[in-house]
């Protein structure tokens, strides 16, 4: 089971619209996918098109009480376990639990057996994106092609270290997936020169370009595939999942 956060500590970089396309990408490729919303914003849950009405989310699955199929659902065919408000309490409530940042990881032993779970992280390093990075065995890295992401980066990195040297040795990141490309700008070509210069067979080959139907498919409710599959953004994923696919098994 490949346990892969989507992790970035700037915001809009494009970390749950991945999340969302990757996960129902690899699903219609015929794998088993569970994503984990682990932001208290709940942005993925109702880019999926849950409700936030439920009665349970992933909060409610840090009490032992809870089991995992109390609070999961079926979404075309992906499972999802959703955010909600609840887990912004998690930092205070859990503030002076011995081995806090485990907690997730004790959970996924409740799971049953996926191919993949992709861990939506919180656009900032608090206990919640702690637990993500300790529960994961990989960290893809969603890059906006711009400046100010590139600065951001060295931030994250720092922060993957920590993880990995006091929390999760076997943490490595598995990709760098650059964002809302467009290959007429300067910039962005810049950009992608460096993140192929620093991080070399990192860096995924396909790029996800700017395209409006990414933005418009979160207010549907849908994925990419499901809001327009003839749309540049689709055929990017797509490329993009059988890249990761083909990447595994070298």
């Amino acid at each position: 089971m490949r346990v892969i956060a989507i992790s970035n500590q700037k915001g809009g970089t494009g970390k749950t619209t991945s999340a969302v396309n990757i996960g129902f990408g690899l699903q219609r490729l015929g794998y088993q996918v569970l994503i984990i919303d682990m932001d208290p914003q709940a942005n993925l849950s109702t880019a999926v098109g849950i409700s936030m009405d439920m009665d349970k989310n992933l909060y409610h699955l840090f009490k032992p009480e809870t089991e995992p199929e109390e609070v999961m659902q079926e979404v075309r065919g992906v499972k999802i376990i959703p955010a909600g408000l609840e887990l912004s309490l998690v930092e205070g409530e859990y503030a002076w639990v011995r081995d806090k940042e485990y907690m997730l990881k004790n959970i996924m032993t409740r799971l049953q057996d996926f191919d993949f779970v992709l861990l939506d992280c919180p656009p900032s390093l608090g206990l919640l994106t702690l637990n993500a990075l300790t529960a994961a065995n990989e960290v893809f890295i969603p890059v906006q092609t711009e400046f100010l992401a590139l600065q951001g980066m060295s931030k994250l990195l720092e922060t993957l270290e920590y993880v990995k040297n006091k929390l999760n040795p076997d943490l490595v990141i598995s990709g760098i997936i650059a964002v809302r490309y467009d290959k007429r700008k300067v910039l962005n070509r810049e950009v992608v020169a460096k993140l192929e210069l620093h991080f070399k067979d990192k860096l995924y080959k396909n790029y996800i370009r700017d395209n409006i139907s990414l933005a418009e498919a979160p207010s549907f409710g849908l994925d990419i595939y499901h809001y327009k599959a003839d749309s540049a953004g689709a055929a990017d994923y797509r490329q993009l999942c059988l890249e990761i696919i083909e990447r595994s098994k070298k």
